[in-house]
Protein backbone atom coordinates (compact mmCIF):
# COMPACT_ATOMS: atom_id res chain seq x y z
CA UNK A 1 0.00 0.00 0.00
CA UNK A 2 1.50 3.24 -1.11
CA UNK A 3 0.96 6.55 0.50
CA UNK A 4 0.86 9.71 -1.48
CA UNK A 5 3.32 12.41 -0.66
CA UNK A 6 1.87 15.35 1.23
CA UNK A 7 0.96 18.28 -0.97
CA UNK A 8 3.45 21.04 -0.80
CA UNK A 9 2.20 24.45 0.03
CA UNK A 10 2.68 26.88 -2.86
CA UNK A 11 5.68 29.05 -2.42
CA UNK A 12 5.05 32.69 -1.99
CA UNK A 13 6.98 34.91 -4.23
CA UNK A 14 9.18 37.29 -2.32
CA UNK A 15 7.91 40.83 -2.32
CA UNK A 16 9.81 42.95 -4.75
CA UNK A 17 11.26 46.00 -3.15
CA UNK A 18 10.48 49.21 -4.89
CA UNK A 19 13.38 51.20 -6.11
CA UNK A 20 14.07 54.25 -3.89
CA UNK A 21 14.83 56.23 -7.05
CA UNK A 22 11.27 55.71 -8.32
CA UNK A 23 9.89 56.73 -4.94
CA UNK A 24 11.91 59.93 -4.97
CA UNK A 25 10.81 60.69 -8.53
CA UNK A 26 7.17 60.15 -7.56
CA UNK A 27 7.50 62.47 -4.55
CA UNK A 28 9.18 65.20 -6.60
CA UNK A 29 6.55 64.93 -9.35
CA UNK A 30 3.71 65.14 -6.82
CA UNK A 31 5.34 68.19 -5.21
CA UNK A 32 5.64 69.93 -8.57
CA UNK A 33 1.89 69.55 -9.07
CA UNK A 34 0.90 70.40 -5.48
CA UNK A 35 3.13 73.42 -4.83
CA UNK A 36 1.43 75.83 -7.30
CA UNK A 37 -2.00 75.02 -5.84
CA UNK A 38 -0.64 75.34 -2.31
CA UNK A 39 0.99 78.68 -3.17
CA UNK A 40 -2.34 79.92 -4.58
CA UNK A 41 -4.19 78.81 -1.44
CA UNK A 42 -1.66 80.50 0.87
CA UNK A 43 -1.65 83.62 -1.31
CA UNK A 44 -5.41 83.94 -0.91
CA UNK A 45 -5.07 84.40 2.87
CA UNK A 46 -2.06 86.72 2.91
CA UNK A 47 -1.83 90.44 2.04
CA UNK A 48 -1.59 91.10 -1.69
CA UNK A 49 1.65 93.01 -1.27
CA UNK A 50 3.38 89.91 0.11
CA UNK A 51 2.36 87.47 -2.62
CA UNK A 52 5.17 88.28 -5.04
CA UNK A 53 7.57 89.96 -2.64
CA UNK A 54 8.06 86.62 -0.90
CA UNK A 55 9.18 84.90 -4.11
CA UNK A 56 12.60 86.55 -4.28
CA UNK A 57 14.88 85.59 -2.75
CA UNK A 58 13.45 82.07 -2.83
CA UNK A 59 13.03 80.73 0.70
CA UNK A 60 10.62 78.92 2.97
CA UNK A 61 8.70 82.18 3.49
CA UNK A 62 7.00 81.63 0.13
CA UNK A 63 4.75 79.08 1.84
CA UNK A 64 4.58 80.69 5.28
CA UNK A 65 2.65 83.99 5.36
CA UNK A 66 3.55 86.60 7.93
CA UNK A 67 -0.14 87.03 8.74
CA UNK A 68 -3.29 85.11 7.87
CA UNK A 69 -6.47 86.97 7.05
CA UNK A 70 -9.76 86.35 5.24
CA UNK A 71 -10.00 89.92 4.00
CA UNK A 72 -9.50 88.84 0.40
CA UNK A 73 -12.48 86.49 0.59
CA UNK A 74 -14.63 89.06 2.37
CA UNK A 75 -13.85 91.79 -0.17
CA UNK A 76 -14.43 89.38 -3.04
CA UNK A 77 -17.78 88.06 -1.84
CA UNK A 78 -19.17 91.50 -0.98
CA UNK A 79 -18.21 92.84 -4.41
CA UNK A 80 -19.46 92.01 -7.93
CA UNK A 81 -17.94 88.55 -7.68
CA UNK A 82 -20.38 87.58 -4.90
CA UNK A 83 -23.38 88.36 -7.11
CA UNK A 84 -21.74 86.58 -10.04
CA UNK A 85 -21.21 83.53 -7.84
CA UNK A 86 -24.94 83.43 -7.10
CA UNK A 87 -25.73 83.73 -10.81
CA UNK A 88 -23.37 80.83 -11.54
CA UNK A 89 -25.07 78.64 -8.94
CA UNK A 90 -28.52 79.49 -10.35
CA UNK A 91 -27.45 78.81 -13.93
CA UNK A 92 -25.83 75.50 -12.94
CA UNK A 93 -28.84 74.30 -10.95
CA UNK A 94 -31.28 75.10 -13.77
CA UNK A 95 -29.02 73.52 -16.36
CA UNK A 96 -28.54 70.34 -14.33
CA UNK A 97 -32.28 69.95 -13.67
CA UNK A 98 -33.35 70.55 -17.28
CA UNK A 99 -30.32 68.76 -18.72
CA UNK A 100 -30.91 65.59 -16.69
CA UNK A 101 -34.58 65.51 -17.74
CA UNK A 102 -33.67 65.87 -21.42
CA UNK A 103 -30.71 63.48 -21.24
CA UNK A 104 -32.68 60.74 -19.46
CA UNK A 105 -35.56 61.03 -21.94
CA UNK A 106 -33.24 60.89 -24.95
CA UNK A 107 -31.22 58.03 -23.47
CA UNK A 108 -34.40 56.03 -22.81
CA UNK A 109 -35.56 56.50 -26.39
CA UNK A 110 -32.16 55.53 -27.82
CA UNK A 111 -31.72 52.46 -25.63
CA UNK A 112 -35.23 51.00 -25.26
CA UNK A 113 -37.48 52.21 -28.06
CA UNK A 114 -37.10 51.00 -31.63
CA UNK A 115 -37.76 53.55 -34.34
CA UNK A 116 -36.37 54.21 -37.84
CA UNK A 117 -33.09 56.11 -37.82
CA UNK A 118 -32.22 55.37 -34.20
CA UNK A 119 -28.64 54.50 -35.10
CA UNK A 120 -28.27 57.73 -37.08
CA UNK A 121 -29.57 59.81 -34.18
CA UNK A 122 -27.19 58.09 -31.79
CA UNK A 123 -24.31 58.75 -34.19
CA UNK A 124 -25.16 62.48 -34.14
CA UNK A 125 -25.22 62.38 -30.33
CA UNK A 126 -21.73 60.86 -30.27
CA UNK A 127 -20.42 63.40 -32.79
CA UNK A 128 -21.94 66.27 -30.80
CA UNK A 129 -19.62 65.83 -27.79
CA UNK A 130 -16.60 65.27 -30.01
CA UNK A 131 -16.90 68.72 -31.59
CA UNK A 132 -15.40 71.46 -29.34
CA UNK A 133 -18.01 73.96 -28.23
CA UNK A 134 -15.62 76.81 -29.01
CA UNK A 135 -15.89 75.91 -32.70
CA UNK A 136 -19.62 76.69 -32.78
CA UNK A 137 -19.83 79.32 -30.03
CA UNK A 138 -19.61 82.40 -32.28
CA UNK A 139 -22.20 81.26 -34.89
CA UNK A 140 -24.47 80.12 -32.06
CA UNK A 141 -24.14 83.48 -30.31
CA UNK A 142 -25.20 85.22 -33.54
CA UNK A 143 -28.32 83.06 -33.62
CA UNK A 144 -29.07 83.91 -30.00
CA UNK A 145 -28.66 87.60 -30.82
CA UNK A 146 -31.16 87.24 -33.67
CA UNK A 147 -33.60 85.44 -31.38
CA UNK A 148 -33.27 88.11 -28.68
CA UNK A 149 -31.80 85.74 -26.08
CA UNK A 150 -28.73 87.78 -25.19
CA UNK A 151 -28.54 89.14 -21.64
CA UNK A 152 -31.13 86.62 -20.50
CA UNK A 153 -30.98 83.71 -18.09
CA UNK A 154 -32.34 81.31 -20.69
CA UNK A 155 -29.55 82.35 -23.02
CA UNK A 156 -27.02 81.14 -20.45
CA UNK A 157 -28.87 77.92 -19.63
CA UNK A 158 -30.05 76.71 -23.03
CA UNK A 159 -26.74 75.59 -24.64
CA UNK A 160 -25.81 73.45 -21.62
CA UNK A 161 -29.05 71.45 -21.57
CA UNK A 162 -28.24 69.24 -24.55
CA UNK A 163 -25.14 67.41 -23.29
CA UNK A 164 -24.23 64.60 -25.69
CA UNK A 165 -21.83 62.97 -23.23
CA UNK A 166 -24.54 62.80 -20.55
CA UNK A 167 -26.95 61.20 -23.04
CA UNK A 168 -24.30 58.68 -24.07
CA UNK A 169 -23.53 57.85 -20.43
CA UNK A 170 -27.18 57.29 -19.52
CA UNK A 171 -27.89 55.30 -22.67
CA UNK A 172 -25.06 52.88 -21.95
CA UNK A 173 -26.38 52.43 -18.41
CA UNK A 174 -29.99 51.95 -19.53
CA UNK A 175 -28.85 49.16 -21.85
CA UNK A 176 -27.83 47.19 -18.76
CA UNK A 177 -31.31 47.30 -17.24
CA UNK A 178 -33.05 43.93 -17.85
CA UNK A 179 -35.83 44.21 -20.41
CA UNK A 180 -38.07 42.09 -18.22
CA UNK A 181 -38.49 45.08 -15.89
CA UNK A 182 -40.00 47.15 -18.70
CA UNK A 183 -42.12 44.26 -19.92
CA UNK A 184 -43.54 43.72 -16.44
CA UNK A 185 -44.32 47.43 -16.11
CA UNK A 186 -46.04 47.63 -19.51
CA UNK A 187 -48.13 44.52 -18.69
CA UNK A 188 -49.34 46.39 -15.59
CA UNK A 189 -50.45 49.23 -17.88
CA UNK A 190 -47.58 51.68 -17.35
CA UNK A 191 -46.87 54.15 -20.14
CA UNK A 192 -43.37 54.83 -21.44
CA UNK A 193 -42.87 57.98 -19.29
CA UNK A 194 -44.08 56.01 -16.27
CA UNK A 195 -41.64 53.18 -17.04
CA UNK A 196 -38.81 55.71 -17.31
CA UNK A 197 -39.61 57.46 -14.03
CA UNK A 198 -40.63 54.38 -12.02
CA UNK A 199 -38.16 51.77 -13.29
CA UNK A 200 -35.14 53.21 -15.09
CA UNK A 201 -34.53 56.39 -13.12
CA UNK A 202 -34.57 54.74 -9.65
CA UNK A 203 -32.09 52.11 -10.89
CA UNK A 204 -29.73 54.66 -12.44
CA UNK A 205 -28.44 56.57 -9.44
CA UNK A 206 -24.71 56.31 -10.31
CA UNK A 207 -25.29 57.21 -13.96
CA UNK A 208 -27.53 60.15 -13.05
CA UNK A 209 -24.98 61.45 -10.55
CA UNK A 210 -22.20 61.13 -13.11
CA UNK A 211 -24.25 62.90 -15.78
CA UNK A 212 -25.26 65.65 -13.37
CA UNK A 213 -21.61 66.23 -12.55
CA UNK A 214 -20.72 66.43 -16.25
CA UNK A 215 -23.43 69.02 -16.89
CA UNK A 216 -22.53 70.97 -13.75
CA UNK A 217 -18.83 71.16 -14.58
CA UNK A 218 -19.59 72.23 -18.14
CA UNK A 219 -21.59 75.21 -16.90
CA UNK A 220 -19.48 76.05 -13.86
CA UNK A 221 -16.29 76.40 -15.89
CA UNK A 222 -17.92 78.08 -18.91
CA UNK A 223 -16.19 81.31 -19.86
CA UNK A 224 -16.44 81.94 -23.60
CA UNK A 225 -20.20 81.50 -23.93
CA UNK A 226 -21.20 83.85 -21.03
CA UNK A 227 -18.69 86.35 -22.40
CA UNK A 228 -20.43 86.27 -25.81
CA UNK A 229 -24.09 86.42 -24.76
CA UNK A 230 -23.96 88.55 -21.61
CA UNK A 231 -22.85 92.18 -21.50
CA UNK A 232 -24.80 93.31 -18.43
CA UNK A 233 -23.17 93.03 -15.03
CA UNK A 234 -26.30 91.62 -13.37
CA UNK A 235 -25.94 88.34 -15.31
CA UNK A 236 -22.19 87.93 -15.17
CA UNK A 237 -21.05 84.49 -14.09
CA UNK A 238 -18.20 83.90 -11.66
CA UNK A 239 -15.37 83.05 -14.14
CA UNK A 240 -16.05 86.21 -16.16
CA UNK A 241 -16.35 88.36 -13.02
CA UNK A 242 -13.07 86.95 -11.73
CA UNK A 243 -11.30 87.76 -15.00
CA UNK A 244 -12.58 91.33 -14.81
CA UNK A 245 -10.98 91.90 -11.42
CA UNK A 246 -7.86 92.69 -13.44
CA UNK A 247 -8.13 96.24 -14.70
CA UNK A 248 -5.82 98.16 -16.98
CA UNK A 249 -4.22 100.08 -14.11
CA UNK A 250 -5.43 98.23 -11.02
CA UNK A 251 -5.42 94.64 -9.89
CA UNK A 252 -5.56 92.68 -6.68
CA UNK A 253 -3.79 89.33 -6.76
CA UNK A 254 -5.04 88.41 -3.30
CA UNK A 255 -8.68 88.64 -4.36
CA UNK A 256 -7.89 86.91 -7.64
CA UNK A 257 -6.27 84.01 -5.81
CA UNK A 258 -9.24 83.83 -3.43
CA UNK A 259 -11.65 83.71 -6.37
CA UNK A 260 -9.62 80.95 -8.02
CA UNK A 261 -9.73 78.94 -4.80
CA UNK A 262 -13.52 79.33 -4.55
CA UNK A 263 -14.04 78.31 -8.19
CA UNK A 264 -11.82 75.27 -7.64
CA UNK A 265 -13.31 74.15 -4.34
CA UNK A 266 -16.92 74.05 -5.54
CA UNK A 267 -16.35 71.21 -8.09
CA UNK A 268 -14.07 69.43 -5.62
CA UNK A 269 -16.71 69.52 -2.88
CA UNK A 270 -19.41 68.47 -5.34
CA UNK A 271 -17.28 65.50 -6.36
CA UNK A 272 -16.70 64.61 -2.72
CA UNK A 273 -20.43 64.72 -1.94
CA UNK A 274 -21.40 62.64 -4.97
CA UNK A 275 -18.60 60.10 -4.67
CA UNK A 276 -20.83 57.58 -2.91
CA UNK A 277 -23.15 57.60 -5.91
CA UNK A 278 -20.40 56.60 -8.34
CA UNK A 279 -20.24 53.01 -7.16
CA UNK A 280 -21.32 50.41 -9.66
CA UNK A 281 -24.83 48.99 -9.36
CA UNK A 282 -25.18 45.45 -10.60
CA UNK A 283 -28.35 44.99 -12.61
CA UNK A 284 -27.65 41.62 -14.17
CA UNK A 285 -28.49 39.80 -10.94
CA UNK A 286 -32.07 41.07 -11.05
CA UNK A 287 -32.99 38.90 -14.04
CA UNK A 288 -32.94 35.10 -13.81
Amino acid sequence: MTTSAPARAPRRRPLQRRSPVLTIVAIVTAALFILPALWMLIGSVRPSSEIFSSIYPLSWRILVPSSVSLENYAALVTGPFGRALGVSFLVCLLTVALGLAMSATAAYALSVLHFPGRAVVFAFVVISFMVPFDAIAIPLSQLFTTWGLTNTLIGLVLPGIGNGLAIFNLRQYFLGVPRSYREAATIDGASEPRVLMSVYVPLSGPALANSALLIFLGQWTAYLWPLLVVSEQRLQVAPVALARTFGEHSFDYGQNFAGAVVLSLVPALTMFILQRSFGGLSLASGEK
